[in-house]
């Protein structure tokens, strides 16, 4: 039998399992599973990665004119900015408001062609990254109109008319936008939204319009309460049509505020932040065809474009809000550990703490090295969806723990409201970032492995489109090349995975052990995927450690990447850390994994399977404490990893900020004086004894600064007095001068 018989034959004696095996498909699962490309993720998860196509990603660059931003607009934004204020005030003050307006920051994505500043993704990213690092209320602001909206809608599907009216306009904020696509009984599945437009036609100056009658009821709609332009997502229905033929698919329309039946709703207020938010609602509204985006032809169309425009923009602003928070939290905790002394020590040389900045460090070095590498990617005409969802679930998580970690060294500072708390807002805000855009629990257990396994395995979007098309001999081509692939990834996982491609000095052996952990990752995925067929798809919990594991390698490599691109040998320790935390944590989920899988005899393979994974350990306490040591001791270290740290106008960032900068100047003695004042609370007595007083000074009311927590007013009106009762007799204590 040749082998064109023979993918025939085996083709036809798998089409009836495979048609049960794999797991129904809708159109709007298609589209998500669809959109955008696959970049060196489809490598990792193939157990296959070339570090030489790692490398072909050019490194991160800004041109003349986003340097030029950066320095300017948005570092006097930052100075504007006061976090308690703002959080007091429930909203941006005016003059913020129209520095943004002033100065494009609503059109970033924009071209420059049509009024916006024309900014890569990287520089999109760095502006988002830069304001959150000191008021997310402000990044959140600027964030939304550059996001998944109207303006990138536009750019993409627009009609020439719809362009040439609102582009320009909503990069000199003219127009602001939101985008209204959560409902009140479809939030995470948000492809089920009720809202519901009929196709209709009505009279308008004396001619007949065709457009949709939609009701609609949305929520959590960030800027909506200021927009003047509404991005909508509906169903559209013709019921001129038969039934089973009247369903036309979710559409996205323009609505100008204010529009007759649309209404704007009282304010939501997410984790009590400042940023503007609310509901949308409308009955029977009229949206005339020239308001759907991309015309009638695009009636039906919503769904894809907006899976399209996530698969690059979920990759953006909220990864940079995570790195933002991871940013700050490890600069606070550094600075506060240095400046903060218990037990006669700055209170960063005890190892819990030491510990503490250690993992944060290497956290963010490595999530930090995704978002950027993602960023090149899309610079470089990538539009990675499986990636994107991997930075919008690990940076917020990462940024979610580094400020809870920096509560725990904050300790009572941490917990105390007011101008001077550093983290207070961020700790109060985390969550935000975790639920949106793709909640992390659902982005996590379906999306990142489900969207993975179709587009990152080599095989099995050509195995399911040979079901569909019930092409027997694509079927069995395609079984036999996934057969080798198995075979393959079974003997790397057995005998040892060969490095393929260059990598920088120095990361040899992690590039080694990243290969090593990517074949059994591979053969793992398909042994899963072939035990449980389309059954996985509903074990989440088996999902959600496929898609960790995915996750981790993504990590690990954009670290070999990042260190190739910096070239600076001072983080060559943080970076081999960052990479061993996420082999060691692939390496315990992939055990985690296999113990939990519903097959014996799996269960009794995995220590062969899984050989050479349990030396991964990745820090041992004296690297934490040498990690430590030197974010403490150099302090170029630390700068390279908070680089978009930025400086308030005023607060507890801004005062930690100065108070380091008094020490910089002082060098050791600013120690001494440190601990002079555990036997001498005069802080002028104690800056008298210095070399320099006047510095000295100045360096120990700034540190008090720091040190210092917020009071405010106690209650108008009096407490409340307990009227006395008297203790009973048996109870009564004697007059000590009463003679018996």
């Amino acid at each position: 039998m040749g082998l064109t018989p023979f993918q025939r034959w085996l083709g036809r004696t798998a089409m009836p399992f495979f048609r049960k095996a794999l797991p129904a498909m809708g159109d709007t699962e298609r589209a998500a599973l669809e959109a955008g490309t696959v970049g060196f993720e489809g490598q990792l998860f193939a157990g296959r990665p070339d570090f030489d196509a790692l490398l072909a990603i050019p490194p991160n660059r800004l041109t003349p004119a986003e340097h030029a931003f950066l320095d300017g607009p948005v570092r006097d934004l930052i100075g504007m900015l006061d976090e308690f204020a703002i959080d007091t005030e429930g909203d941006l003050p005016a003059a913020v408001w129209q520095h943004l307006s002033r100065h494009r920051f609503f059109g970033m994505i924009i071209p420059t062609e049509q009024g916006g500043l024309g900014f890569s993704h990287h520089a999109h990213a760095t502006v988002v990254a830069r304001i959150a690092s000191v008021n997310v209320a402000a990044a959140v602001t600027v964030m939304v109109p550059n996001s998944l909206g109207p303006a990138e809608l536009l750019l993409r599907y627009g009609t020439d008319a719809q362009k040439a009216h609102y582009l320009e306009r909503l990069a000199d904020g003219r127009e602001l936008p939101c985008f209204g696509l959560t409902s009140p009984y479809a939030g995470s599945d948000a492809a089920s939204i009720p809202d519901r437009g009929v196709l209709t036609e009505r009279v308008i100056d004396g001619r007949r319009v065709r457009g949709f009658s939609v009701t609609f009821d949305k929520r959590y709609i960030t800027l909506a309460p200021v927009a003047t332009v509404v991005g909508l997502a509906f169903q559209a229905v013709d019921l001129t049509r038969p039934d089973g033929e009247q369903e036309l698919g979710i559409t996205c329309a323009l609505l100008p505020v204010p529009t007759p039946g649309m209404e704007i709703g009282r304010r939501h207020r997410p984790m009590d932040s400042a940023f503007m938010n609310g509901p949308v609602r409308g009955e029977n509204v009229f949206v005339p065809m020239d308001w759907v985006i991309g015309g009638e032809q695009q009636v039906g169309q919503g769904w894809r474009m907006l899976m399209e425009c996530l698969a690059a923009g979920r990759a953006i602003s909220l990864p940079a809000m995570g790195a933002a928070m991871q940013q700050t939290a490890l600069f606070v905790m550094n600075g506060y550990g240095q400046i903060r002394e218990q037990f006669g020590l700055p209170i960063a040389k005890f190892h819990a703490i030491a510990a503490l900045l250690a993992r944060t460090a290497a956290d963010l070095y490595a999530t930090d090295a995704a978002r950027r590498y993602t960023a090149a990617a899309l610079d470089a005409g990538q539009r990675p969806s499986v990636a994107s969802a991997i930075l919008k679930v690990h940076l917020t998580e990462a940024g979610r723990r580094a400020v809870v970690h920096g509560m725990d060294v904050l300790g009572g500072k941490g917990i105390i409201s007011g101008p001077s708390n550093l983290l207070g807002a961020a700790y109060r805000q985390a969550p935000i970032a975790i639920t949106v855009e793709g909640a992390n629990l659902l982005t996590r257990s379906l999306i990142i492995f489900g969207q993975g396994a179709v587009r990152c395995h080599p095989h099995v979007l050509d195995e399911m489109a040979a079901v569909q098309a019930d092409d027997a001999q694509a079927l069995g081509a395609a079984l036999l090349a996934h057969g080798r692939h198995v075979l393959r990834n079974l003997w790397a996982s057995l005998a040892g995975a060969p490095l393929q491609g260059r990598v920088p000095k120095g990361l040899q052996k992690e590039a080694r052990l990243i290969a090593r952990v990517s074949a059994k990752y591979a053969l793992t995925a398909d042994l899963a995927m072939g035990l449980l067929g389309g059954k996985l798809k509903r074990m989440e919990l088996l999902s959600a450690r496929l898609g960790d594991v995915l996750s981790n390698l993504y990590l690990a490599s954009a670290s070999v990447w990042r260190y190739e691109q910096e070239a600076d040998p001072a983080l060559l320790p943080i970076a081999r850390a960052a990479i061993r935390v996420q082999l060691d944590q692939a390496a315990a989920t992939l055990r985690d994994l296999y113990a939990n899988l519903p097959s014996g005899a799996l269960r009794l393979l995995a220590p062969l399977l899984l050989s050479g994974t349990r030396h991964l350990a990745p820090l041992r306490d004296r690297d934490l404490v040498a990690l430590a040591e030197s974010l403490r001791d150099e302090p170029a270290v630390l700068a390279r990893l908070c680089i978009d740290v930025g400086t308030p106008r005023s607060g507890g960032l801004r005062d930690l900020k100065d108070a380091l900068d008094q020490a910089r100047a002082l060098g050791d003695e600013a120690a001494r004086l440190n601990q002079a004042l555990r036997h001498n609370h005069s802080l002028e007595d104690v800056a008298s004894h210095s070399r320099n007083p006047g510095a000295a000074l100045a360096y120990l009311r700034a540190a008090a600064k720091v040190i210092r927590v917020d009071d405010f007013p106690g209650p108008v009106k009096p407490a409340p007095t307990v009227p006395r009762v008297p203790l009973p007799t048996a109870f009564a204590v004697p007059d000590p001068l009463e003679v018996p």
